[in-house]
């Protein structure tokens, strides 16, 4: 990793929940695997971005690796990055076991991984961890790496533009959570909501927009997490 300036935001330092355990890691990926059809989700990601045997992907913010393990079977290489040594150490175990050896993984975030140009880029739930220049410097960063014709998969959650029902919105999401989860998720949302970046949806389009993404696609169907698909 090249030495970082002063000047520049430590995307390092932890925002949001923080698995400092094995255990808890464990625990969060036995959670997400009982919410989330994740074999379901791979599959629609791979097949948007195009993926093929001869292809190369960049995920930052792999958390316990279940995408990278499974995009890993599907193409030529996996370039898998996150700021969390707890969970790289998780997901590095995971791949051993699952026989996945075609993936790297390594402590990086937006504004720090290097890597080879790829074919493709994806992130989920990982962008708002930065403040919104620095999601712009972070995406012209991505788009930087990809091939020409490369796509971009980008998950998040982000905000819509009508500031003013926010307290209804918010207040719903979290009592939903709570119905479907439990509290543990009902508290990290709320945490995301009061302590974390998560930014506008006319603000992300822009951000997209101006660091050289064409949007193919964007989905705001699912309240609050939306998912944009981009070519460079």
């Amino acid at each position: 990793m090249s030495t970082i300036p002063a000047w520049q935001y430590d995307e390092f330092k932890q925002i949001g929940t923080d698995y400092d355990s094995i255990a808890e890691v464990e625990a969060y990926d036995r959670r997400m695997q009982s919410l989330r059809d994740v074999a379901q989700e791979a599959e629609h990601i791979l097949g948007v971005l195009e993926i093929t045997p001869q292809s190369t992907i960049l995920e930052i913010g792999t958390g316990t690796g279940e995408f990278a393990i499974r995009a890993a079977a599907r193409c030529a290489r996996v370039h898998a990055v996150d700021i969390s040594e707890m969970m790289l150490d998780y997901s590095r175990s995971k791949a051993k076991t699952r026989g996945a050896c075609n993936l790297e993984f390594k402590r990086a975030g937006f504004l720090t991984f290097e890597c080879e140009p790829v074919d493709a880029v994806v992130s989920q739930l990982a962008l708002h961890h930065l403040p919104d220049y620095w999601k712009a410097v972070a995406l012209r960063r991505v788009f930087d790496a990809l091939k020409d014709g490369g796509r971009l998969f980008l998950n998040d959650v982000v905000f819509p533009g009508d500031v003013n029902s926010h307290e209804a919105l918010f207040s719903k999401w979290t009592a939903g959570a709570e119905r479907a989860a439990g509290n543990e998720i009902a508290r990290e949302i709320a945490a995301h909501i009061r302590d974390e970046y998560s930014t506008l949806d006319w603000v992300m389009e822009g951000l997209l927009k101006t660091t050289g993404f064409s949007i193919i696609s964007a989905d705001y169907s699912k309240e609050l997490f939306t998912s944009y698909v981009c070519a460079k």
